[in-house]
């Protein structure tokens, strides 16, 4: 590179109307951007193999897009979540990763699931589709229970499902969490009565996730869990669609294994996907609530998520240290440079 030549900053993909917020900040910092909409690695490659950064919202960043990179120093995340990076991967070369700190949408990922869960409770789907049939009648909802006393259950504990805890404490309902991460004092001081996994599945009248994808929790959520769950239970995901095996899921609500389920997201996780068509069984239910991974939305997160995934790509790029990395203490460790 030579030295006049500006740093590249590609954006990988993105869902909004434009860029806008983007641009000014990577070209007042006087950084080049390329704005794409890839879906597959290969399109991932062929547009920021020389960038000196990427930013990505679901276009999959994985090893093989990383061994691919001649240049790159950041790859930043919108959102909180790093499971489309391979980050072992960046880390082997050298190359940081950062995510933003998940307050920027902690209340209205709470205040959605707490939606979801409400509509289910009150049944106001199956209402709203018999009034407007001509069925005036409260009995078209039977049956439905009273939230004060019910169990919600949380799968994982962090600041979102909290928040979700004292939104549902607020209507009366007790909260009980599994989260392997955290201490039962930890979870107790929230408020909150630490359970085992099969105790989580057999207690809860609503089970929210609220878990990270990795691993260990793909498909977590199947036939074998269903099966321990009450039946008039009800699953609520707020986090990523693969946690949930939506074949098992359609069995349970088909077969009324549990009452219902809110979803905001899918197995297939459709924003990844170019020409996604709605196959998926699911969508033939009326026990069943799905959203488009639009939890985290509002016009203020989005404007704070945008602006401080690229302000991390200028920092990097500029030689200060990033607020939110997600892969500091290994790089600390020490790992080969990419060549320049």
């Amino acid at each position: 590179m030579q030295k006049h030549e500006k740093q590249i900053v590609v954006i990988a993909d993105y869902d909004y109307s434009d860029v806008d917020i983007e641009r000014a900040i990577i070209e007042g910092a006087g950084l080049e951007l390329i704005a794409a909409q890839c879906k597959s690695e290969d399109e991932v490659i062929d547009v920021a193999q020389y960038a000196h950064a990427i930013i990505a919202q679901y276009a999959p960043i994985s090893s093989k897009v990383i061994n691919a990179l001649v240049r790159c120093r950041v790859i930043a995340r919108y959102g909180t979540g790093v499971d489309i990076v391979d980050v072992d991967a960046a880390t082997r070369r050298n190359i940081l990763v950062t995510n933003v700190p998940n307050d920027w949408c902690e209340n209205e990922v709470a205040d959605h699931a707490v939606a979801l869960l409400l509509a289910l409770a009150r049944k106001l789907r199956t209402y709203d589709c018999a009034t407007r049939t001509g069925v005036w009648s409260w009995q078209s909802g039977q049956p439905i229970y009273r939230l004060r006393d019910r169990v919600l259950g949380l799968l994982a504990f962090g600041a979102i499902a909290r928040a979700i805890a004292a939104r549902a404490s607020a209507f009366g309902m007790r909260v009980i969490a599994y989260d392997p991460y955290m201490s039962a004092a930890d979870i107790t001081a929230h408020r909150a009565t630490p359970v085992s996994f099969d105790e989580l599945l057999e207690q809860a009248d609503y089970l929210v996730i609220q878990a990270p994808l990795t691993a260990e929790t793909h498909h977590l959520i199947g036939e074998a869990q269903f099966r321990r769950m009450k039946p008039e239970a009800f699953l609520i995901n707020t986090a990523r669609g693969p946690i949930v095996d939506d074949r098992a899921l359609y069995q349970a609500l088909k077969e009324g294994w549990i009452a219902g389920a809110g979803l905001d997201d899918i197995e297939e996780e459709p924003a990844k996907v170019r020409g996604w068509k709605p196959t998926n069984p699911l969508f033939s239910l009326d026990n069943v609530l799905i959203t488009p991974h639009a939890a985290y939305y509002s016009e203020e997160s989005i404007h704070t998520v945008r602006d401080f995934a690229t302000h991390e790509v200028v920092r990097v790029l500029t030689g200060q240290p990033p607020l939110s990395p997600v892969n500091a203490v290994q790089l600390a460790k020490g790992h080969p440079t990419p060549s320049a």
